[in-house]
């Protein structure tokens, strides 16, 4: 005996559940259901968000010259002091934003499992969304690439490993090194990263709306408007600088 689940004219055969067998589901509001998990998304994509306009204010500060955005990352090592040791700040900064990316992650991928689970049959005929086709694809790519991107971004800019500056050089010769003309691919990795991040950021955002119950009625528009505005706006701020960099505009 097979369940039939009605698709317009297609028709899939489901299993029915196993009498007596003990269906598990975790308590709504819990971070185990969708519902929670989504709120973790929510959360720590709000963190990041928050992190990228701090991020990108710094970065702009190099069109001030090199003494200032020196300065300015130097001031990111000392803040707090002397009431804290040197760098005590900067490290909680980078624990919560690294725990909250572990769990963005998790999240995504939980729910990505789940919503696998909840179909493990494909549909006989299949009718195809091109808006949810392009927030998955989206979403799931462009998270691969923004994870690359992170990945080569820390060991270019943060640590100088490859870096023709060096692990010793100052924060403006790396920026000016790393972006140089001759390492026109590194720019274009960078701007082909950063337009993926604006993208995810965009849809990320629209979704938080909707999972926190903002995106309805007289919200819906602004709200979505807001999403993709603070997306563009993150994302021409940050593109600035390797540009401004490689067309010889930053010395």
């Amino acid at each position: 005996m097979t369940a039939t689940i009605n698709r317009g004219s297609a028709t899939a055969p489901v299993s029915p559940p196993t009498p007596g067998k003990p269906v598990h589901t975790a308590p709504p509001g819990k971070l185990g259901s969708s519902n929670g998990k989504k709120a973790v998304m929510a959360v720590t994509g709000a963190i990041m968000v928050l992190y990228l306009v701090a991020h990108v204010v710094g970065n702009l500060k190099i069109f001030y010259g090199a003494d200032t955005f020196n300065e300015y990352a130097h001031w990111l090592r000392t803040v707090g002091e002397p009431a804290v040791p040197p760098r005590t700040v900067l490290t909680i900064v980078e624990i919560v934003l690294s725990v909250s990316v572990l769990l963005h992650m998790w999240s995504a991928i939980s729910l990505a499992r789940r919503a696998r689970r909840a179909r493990p049959v494909k549909y006989a005929a299949r009718r195809k969304s091109q808006a949810s086709g392009y927030a998955v694809r989206t979403m799931r790519y462009g998270g691969v690439i923004i994870l690359l991107f992170l990945i080569w971004h820390l060991l270019d800019l943060t640590f100088g490993a490859v870096n023709p500056a060096g692990a010793e050089g100052l924060p403006y010769d790396r920026i000016v090194q790393g972006f140089a003309a001759g390492r026109w691919p590194v720019t274009v990795f960078y701007v082909v990263a950063l337009v993926m991040l604006g993208l995810h950021l965009r849809h990320g955002m629209w979704s938080a709306f909707q999972t926190l119950g903002l995106a309805h009625g007289r919200g819906y528009r602004p709200l979505k408007v807001t999403a993709a505005a603070v997306a563009v706006v993150l994302v021409l701020g940050f593109l600035s600088v390797p540009l401004a960099v490689t067309f010889g505009v930053v010395k």
